[in-house]
Order: C-alpha cells, then structure tokens, then sequence
C-alpha cells in the first residue's frame, strides 16, 4: 500500500496559527484517518533557500524590486520585468538583501516563465517574499518565505510523493510546478484534481469564516453551523456518516453543492441505533394530573435495542409542549407517552385532568411531557442557513428554553440523543444541547 502524509502549510507566518493546524489533525485522526508521516513545510526552509539560489545561478529565477502594482500591471499586458534582465551576480546579492535589508514589499523572488503566456500562472509567478512574522514553531528565524507553488513543488518531489491531489482552482498551477521541477531537474508526482464540496449557505472558505468571527458573527471554527470537522462534529454528525457521504458522491471536477440533509440522511443510519431517548418540551405548560396511582414510571431507553430503563420519579404535576397545549380541548383524552392515558378537565392558562385507568387507546393525541418537580432546564440550539447569497443570516442561530428530564444531567458530553417527538441531538454541556437533525 500507499503512505498518507499530513503536511501542514505554514510558510505564511502572518496566517498560521498552531491551533488551526491542530484542529486539522484532530478532525482527520476523528474521521478515522491515519497518517504515516506528519510533518510542517517550514521543516525543510533550508531546502527551500538551497533551491531558491539554485535556481537563480540557473538563471531561472530573478529577483524583482519593481512596485506590486507594477509586477501586476506587466503580468497583465504581458510585458517583461526590467529587473528579468540582471544578472545572476546582481540577483545573488539582492537575495542576501532580502535577508536583511530589503522590507516586505521591496523585493520578491521571481520564476522566469513566458510573460506572453496564455496560462497567466506562468507570467514570472512569484516563488519567494518577505514577511516579518513570528512563524509558530520556527520564530522570527527566517524572513524570507517561499510561495504556495514553489514549496508544494519541491515539497511533493523530496517527500516521495507519486499522486499529489488538489482542489480545482490550483488546476493552472499545474503547469508552473512541473516547470519549477523540470529547471531543477528533480521527480514529478502525478497531480489531479476535484471540485470541492460545498453546502448551501455553508461557507468553506476560510477568507469567509475568518471575518465572520472576527466580527462576532460565528463564535469560532466549532460554531455548528458551519461545515467544519469541528463544527459537524459538535452538531453531532458521525465521522462513519462523512465518510460514507463523500464516497457517495466520488472524486469529480463537476461543482459540488450537496444538499445538507443529505449527510443527515446518512447520519441517521448511524445515529438512530444508539441514541438514548429522552423526553424534552419547549414553551412548556403546567398539566395537572388527579388520581395518579403511582409516584415513579419506568421508561425504556430505546423502542428496539437494549439500551436498559430509566425511573422517573413522577407527581401530579407536569410540564407538557405549548404546541400540544394548544391543540388540546377540554372533555377529550390525552396520552402521556409511557405513563397512561388522561382525561382533559380544565383548559385554560393551565390545564388539569384525571388519570384514565383503561383509557381510550386509539385516536387520541400521544405527547411527551417532564415532571415539574425534577425538571431540568436547558438551551436548545438549532442551527439555520447561515447564508443567503453572499449576505450573513442574521436568524440563522435560534435558541429554545426547554425542559427535560433528570436524567440528561447523567449523560456524558457528546452523547447522542433523540428527543422524542423533536429530533436528534447531541449533548453539548450540562446545559445546552445542539439540535442535529430530524
């Protein structure tokens, strides 16, 4: 077989941040993938700088200290750089200026490619610039970066790499990484390319998750309704789920927008068999119960499996759901699921009943309910399009205050559990559960 390897891209200092590339791993080794090798590209910056210079005594390289607007200018009338024409002396003594003396901005190293190109890629790209930052792991050691392009390409050939798969937008870069290897005359990886996946209203872009929580828009990565590893996984999608998802759908150039409750459907093949249910009501109304003959129910924790029994200490005094409330007439009969059958004396702000020995057992309303007297409150989370178009939703978090059973508190965090009668959740403190899905 193969090796996997996870290689993080940190040569952007201003950008890297040691917790996102945590998270990734994390999220990966979650979904059930192991690596067989691990390693950051700023690894190998020495190999980078030996590369950068050989490809500069090649005469492959230049360094360039025109204006950014002027290298963006000539790339787009297709006019070549006056600084493509120094010589190789000249543009060795420029590289070690960038280590020391030139600024971010002042000088860059540049791929001479064709500046009449068709492939705008290949238009002298930049391969190296400078940025002053501290890099999470090396410091302020360097300050002379390499590009996306060069430290993929050198990256892919030293790590043994034989098929190297990006989304499609690097597809044009195509041609500039086997051109980089070809001048260096070092192996080439096979390189394909997918659509990425994408979710209706669900941004994928970091470029558009960032500044929604920097303005206080989304909480973080982890914010549940974004399509995350962390945030699905706090939403309480299964990594089992994921993976059979995307092999669904296979590996394709054709644009992906996958309808969100497709992945619920999958979801819920994995969910259904082991979450525990529970009774929850929102918007709660007081029902009063005359006669009850018994002072604790024992319910089962799952219709099917073996999942064992809860006892629920129990009065005459119980919350049920608003919407139930509602539709509930005085003179007909109720059921209180697993306790019994009640018979509907005053409706009003609150209602009141009497319990029914041999109640009717057909065509009457079933409903769930919480003992007032052991009711735990919590916040319900459901999650909505996060956006409309380009625009952010500003109803797309909604929270409910609900009551549920005791028994919630004796769950551990993460567990899943079918509210009854509302969907599949997924415990997220002792105080807040996320609402998964139907």
């Amino acid at each position: 077989g193969g090796k996997f390897i996870l290689r993080m891209d940190d040569t952007n200092p201003e950008a890297e941040r040691m917790e996102y590339h945590a998270a990734i791993k994390v999220g990966l080794e979650w979904l059930g993938i192991e690596f067989d090798i691990v390693k950051s590209t700023s690894d190998d910056m020495e190999l980078f700088y030996e590369k950068g210079i050989e490809l500069i005594n090649l005469g492959k390289a230049y360094i360039c200290t025109c204006k950014r607007e002027d290298i963006s200018k000539n790339r787009r009338e297709r006019k070549a750089c006056k600084c493509s024409m120094g010589d190789i002396e000249k543009n060795n003594k420029n590289w070690e200026k960038m280590k020391d003396k030139f600024k971010p901005g002042d000088a860059v190293v540049r791929f001479r490619g064709d500046m009449e190109a068709d492939n705008a890629v290949m238009r002298d790209p930049v391969l190296f610039r400078i940025i002053e930052g501290k890099n999470y792991t090396l410091g302020e050691k360097y300050r002379i970066w390499p590009s996306y392009d060069m430290a993929v390409a050198i990256e892919d050939s030293v790590d043994g790499v034989t098929h190297a798969f990006r989304s499609k937008e690097f597809e044009l870069r195509e041609e500039l990484i086997d051109a980089i290897l070809d001048a260096l005359k070092m192996r080439k990886p096979a390189q394909g390319f997918f659509s990425r996946l994408e979710f209706k209203g669900m941004p994928i872009s970091k470029r558009i998750i960032k500044p929604l929580i920097e303005e206080g828009k989304v909480t973080w990565y982890d914010d549940p309704r974004l399509p995350t590893l962390e945030a699905l996984r706090r939403r309480g999608i299964k990594p089992e789920a994921i993976r059979k998802f995307i092999m669904s759908l296979g590996l394709t150039k054709a644009n992906t927008l996958a309808p969100f409750d497709a992945l619920e459907a999958f979801n819920r093949k994995f969910v259904d068999a082991d979450s525990i249910r529970l009774f929850m009501v929102s918007n709660a109304k007081k029902l009063t119960v005359k006669n009850l003959p018994i002072s604790s129910v024992e319910i089962p924790n799952h219709p099917i499996n073996d999942m064992g029994k809860r006892t629920i200490e129990i009065d005459e005094n119980f919350y049920i759901s608003g919407d139930d409330a509602q539709s509930i007439k005085e003179g007909t009969q109720i059921r209180l699921l697993g306790l019994g059958n009640v018979a509907i004396t005053k409706q009003g702000t609150e209602i009141e009943g009497e319990f029914v020995e041999n109640g009717e057992k057909a065509d009457i309303p079933k409903i769930q309910w919480v003992p007032q007297k052991t009711a735990h409150a919590i916040k319900m989370i459901i999650t909505k399009t996060l956006l409309i178009g380009d625009k952010f939703n500003e109803d797309s978090l909604e929270e409910l205050d609900v009551f549920t059973e005791p028994h919630y508190l004796q769950l551990k965090e993460g567990e899943e559990i079918q509210f009854v009668r509302f969907g599949y959740c997924r415990k997220d403190s002792q105080n807040q559960a996320i609402f998964t899905h139907k």
